[in-house]
């Protein structure tokens, strides 16, 4: 990674903390609930944005390995396996030391897999499945792979809106908090939930996985990968000409991103205790890929400005039940005006500004 990126992220993680400082003392703390939830799901845009700005790949079904993560982790970890217990599965997840066995409201016995083990078996699943379908997928281009990942992700929010197993239209609910680690010396244990006295623990949590999913990606855009996807984004057949597994390459983005987007998925799930369909929903999808265009394609660094900006105003109901319309609006312009991203806009402004002090000038 080059300096300019590294100083980029130190500036990233110093205005983390100049923002939890300014709520506290301003008393808007209650702001870090959306800011922790803008977090995750720039987890998910970030791992998108690679996929179409490096891979040139696009997929409109990536909310559903959002749900994937989610849904998998909140079931393993609320749904008792007691009755399954003489099953080879359980007996290896009971020797991996993956279960815990407690009560439920009504007293009764409780057998769950703890939220580490839900959670790695909810990213093994969303990567597997991604796998799957990125062999066949990814030989179709253009509107074509859109429309093979748009059924992806039609398949799967029906799969959870049909099985019980999956709670329905009720989604699940009832998620335990995840510990991440345990109780140091005075230190309390870091958990994962949306209590109110873990509300600042958890907004470090999010965003400092945001800055490690963030940092990992620039180190990969500028490693020999990373070349290799920037030439397969220019041309796929002279990046072939070259000697690059364009295929394999492709694949491996893939996966890369569904697993961003199903660990998104574990957190927030653990983090607001339950999780619905509509996180699976095609507008989500929709909106991913919106986010990704607005910040730029190419530019990882206006994708999470833009991502985590916008996804901020929306969960505090800025646009209120306009929300949809003015991310269409948004989307619209930034095609028309700015199809670079936003920040591309700087090219026109540094001129404007060049000009005007020459005009002053004696």
């Amino acid at each position: 990674m080059n300096s300019i990126n590294r100083y980029k992220i130190l500036g990233l993680a110093g205005l983390v903390i100049a923002v939890q400082l300014l709520t506290q003392f301003t008393g808007t703390a209650f702001y870090l609930t959306q800011l922790t939830m803008s977090a995750y799901y720039g987890l998910v845009i970030i791992g998108l944005g690679v996929l179409m700005g490096y891979a040139g790949q696009l997929s409109i079904g990536h909310a559903g390995f959002f749900a994937i993560g989610g849904y998998l982790s909140a079931a393993l970890t609320t749904h008792n396996l007691l009755s399954y217990k003489d099953s080879l599965c359980i007996r290896l997840l009971e020797r991996a030391d993956m279960l815990v066995l407690s009560e439920d409201i009504y007293g009764d016995a409780l057998l769950t897999v703890v939220p580490w083990g839900a959670c790695l078996m909810a990213v093994g699943t969303a990567a597997l499945i991604a796998l799957l379908l990125a062999v066949p997928v990814l030989k179709l281009k253009g509107h074509y792979l859109a429309m093979a990942t748009l059924g992806f992700g039609t398949i799967i929010y029906r799969i959870l809106l049909a099985t019980p197993y999956f709670g329905e239209a009720d989604g699940i609910s009832d998620v335990p908090p995840f510990q991440l680690l345990p109780a140091l010396g005075g230190l309390p244990p870091v958990v994962v939930s949306g209590s109110f006295d873990n509300r600042v623990v958890n907004y470090y949590v999010a965003w400092g996985i945001l800055i490690v999913g963030m940092l990992l990606l620039l180190n990969l855009i500028n490693s020999r990968v990373g070349r290799a996807l920037r030439s397969l984004h220019s041309s796929e057949e002279a990046a072939e000409a070259v000697g690059i597994n364009t295929s394999r390459c492709k694949v491996q983005v893939f996966v890369l991103s569904a697993v961003y987007a199903a660990l998104a998925g574990v957190f927030l799930a653990h983090y607001n205790a339950g999780i619905g369909p509509s996180e699976a929903g095609v507008m989500k999808s929709v909106r991913y890929v919106a986010l990704v265009a607005v910040g730029g394609m190419t530019n990882l660094w206006g994708t999470l400005l833009m991502g985590v900006s916008l996804t901020f105003l929306s969960l505090r109901g800025v646009f209120g039940s306009l929300d949809d319309a003015v991310f269409g609006v948004i989307l619209i312009g930034v095609m028309l005006f700015a199809p670079e991203g936003i920040l591309s806009l700087r090219r026109f402004l540094v001129p404007a500004k060049d000009a005007a002090l020459k005009r002053d000038e004696p």
